[in-house]
């Protein structure tokens, strides 16, 4: 049984030394949200009285414009960030597609960084090990898996993140858009092993900008609006009222 409830939350990240309208307005677009001001101290409240209950079987897409607290959200969802208010409870294994490098040491082999990073995502040393040969066949790197991952190309580097973060079979997942790393064919492979890891997780939450992909994976769709909830319900009830909200 998966379950994600949020209570009441907020994020709020305090821009010291932010006496510039050019800073201020840099970082609410970086984050989203809102801009308040105490004792001279600037903070950007990413996200604003926010309330979900997720059960198995729920599929949410997170919809809104650039700045509008998707990535914070999720991230909230993932642990990287903590609430500054309220309350979060998650109950099963969680695997984050919105920062999949988290974990990995650039100056670390490809071999130990699967180790580093499955251990990251929850999984026991021995867990790692015994997952560690299908990774490293998913991956196609071969002896480069033996060189430092400073080495890498980017598209090397996330080819081999892809292939631990997508090697764990999590309660849940929670991503935005995905990245395309390496040739055509690993691209498809990449598509098709995500596809199979998709239909078997008990909650998905995604953020993407394109409505056809959220059409066909979600069943119900979150309109975030400056870091606050606008509108909860089905595709069809939600996404029109976005769109008609950002013209």
């Amino acid at each position: 049984m998966a379950h994600i409830k949020l209570s009441d939350v907020a994020v709020e990240f305090p821009v010291h030394n932010g006496s510039s309208r050019s800073l201020q307005l840099h970082m609410l677009a970086a984050i989203g949200g809102r801009l308040a001001e105490y004792k001279k101290c600037i903070v950007v409240r990413a996200l604003e009285d926010v309330n979900l209950d997720l059960q198995d079987g729920d599929r949410v897409g997170i919809v809104g414009h650039n700045g509008a607290g998707k990535t914070t959200l999720l991230r909230v969802l993932a642990g990287v960030y903590q609430p500054s208010h309220g309350a979060l409870s998650i109950d099963g294994r969680l695997s984050s597609f919105t920062d999949i490098t988290l974990g990995m040491d650039p100056e670390a082999s490809g071999v130990d960084n699967i180790v580093f990073r499955s251990v990251f995502m929850g999984l026991s040393f021995a867990e790692a090990k015994r997952l560690s040969p299908s990774i490293e066949e998913f991956s196609e790197l071969g002896e480069f898996l033996r060189m430092p991952v400073r080495t890498y190309s980017t598209g090397m580097f996330l080819r081999l993140a892809f292939a631990i973060s997508t090697a764990v079979e999590p309660d849940i997942i929670v991503m935005d858009e995905m990245i395309g790393a390496g040739d055509a064919h690993f691209i498809a492979k990449a598509h098709a092993r995500l596809a199979a890891l998709l239909q078997r997780v008990k909650i998905l939450v995604l953020a993407t900008h394109n409505a056809l992909i959220m059409q066909s994976l979600c069943n119900k769709l979150v309109w975030l609006d400056h870091g606050q909830i606008r509108k909860t319900g089905s595709f069809d009830e939600v996404y029109p009222l976005y769109l008609a909200g950002t013209q």
